[in-house]
């Protein structure tokens, strides 16, 4: 049975929501100043027990395909995600990776001949504007290294969200298969990394096993295999306008959970950002033209609503779109 729209837009929110909480989670479980051993962590677990379920490799040209999304969305994002969230200041990493749907409106327009209409770029600043309210603090110099990394990390996750809907879903994969794959080729990337840079695991107690064992299950598994589904079905600028839902959780965890204040000007930012997600849901999808259009009909994937898309996807339709960055996926 098809999910209502509604109800789509709901499921694929609950994973920059869940993002939202990996701050809280990071500061108040987790070993301190080891940001690419829990990324090392979170991702490589995770897509081995989605690969485990899904029992599927992929095929033929979906090899390079799968590295190439898994190095995007995951073994470059990541890394570069928490570069930048150790090195700028008071939550500016936040505001770029808020960007996020003008930085896939603009790739859309060249590799899918979507061209942004002037609603989604107004849409898209306004969240942009909203989240800084929200996340921003006084701080002292901007650092270079910090600022090229959240752009980075930013256009590396909005590459990997339009190389998605430009190549679609693999014949025989499911949101399933295609998390695992690139979660997994996310994390073997990764893990070199890791140990060169902060050498030997660290010990671990309890709390940080339970910090570890959510981030990589209700934070990465979970909440990724919802978000890749939500892309198959959705379009780009509506899953990545989903993104400013994580710096948002974020705050309020930290006001229910950690006793920090909300400013009036907090409150004015959140309702500007949540106005602006609900907005962006609302943003009239394009079909596509030229060579992709005629790509997406060979793939059999339809695009003129959800039960058409459903119907499609059982036939061998084409996948969707990802995503925005967010603070401490």
């Amino acid at each position: 049975m098809a999910l209502s729209r509604p109800a789509l837009v709901a499921l694929t929110a609950l994973a920059p929501v869940s993002w939202g909480t990996t701050y809280a989670v990071t500061t108040e479980f987790l070993p301190a100043d080891r940001p690419l051993f829990t990324a090392l962590v979170r991702a490589l677990p995770a897509g081995l027990l989605l690969l485990a379920l899904a029992r599927v490799l992929p095929r033929g040209s979906w090899w390079w395909k799968a590295a190439a999304l898994g190095a995007l969305n995951i073994g470059a994002f990541f890394p570069l995600l928490f570069l930048s969230a150790y090195r700028l200041p008071g939550g500016l990493a936040a505001v770029v990776g808020s960007a996020g749907p003008l930085f896939v409106a603009g790739l859309s327009a060249l590799l899918l001949g979507q061209r942004p209409t002037a609603r989604t770029l107004l849409t898209g600043v306004v969240a942009a504007f909203g989240v800084s309210l929200v996340v921003l603090r006084a701080a002292g110099a901007l650092d270079a290294l910090g600022l090229l990394a959240a752009l980075g990390g930013t256009a590396s996750m909005s590459a990997g969200v339009v190389l998605i809907q430009r190549w679609g879903r693999p014949e025989g994969a499911g949101p399933l298969a295609l998390t695992a794959w690139q979660l997994t080729v996310g994390g073997l990337l990764i893990s070199p990394l890791a140990f060169l840079a902060e050498g030997a695991p660290p010990a671990l107690d309890g709390r940080a096993v339970g910090g570890y064992l959510y981030l990589a299950l209700a934070g990465t598994a979970v909440a990724y295999w919802l978000w890749f589904r939500g892309i198959g079905r959705l379009s780009a600028t509506q899953v990545t306008f989903l993104g400013p839902l994580s710096p948002l959780t974020a705050a309020v965890t930290g006001w229910a959970a950690l006793g920090q204040a909300l400013t009036p000007v907090q409150l004015v930012g959140m309702a500007l950002a949540l106005g602006a997600t609900v907005a962006g849901q609302f943003v009239p999808r394009r079909p596509l033209r030229g060579t992709w259009a005629r790509r997406a009909g060979d793939a059999g994937r339809d695009r003129a609503g959800d039960e058409g898309r459903d119907r499609a996807g059982d036939a061998g339709r084409g996948r969707a779109d990802v995503t925005a960055a967010v603070p401490r996926r």
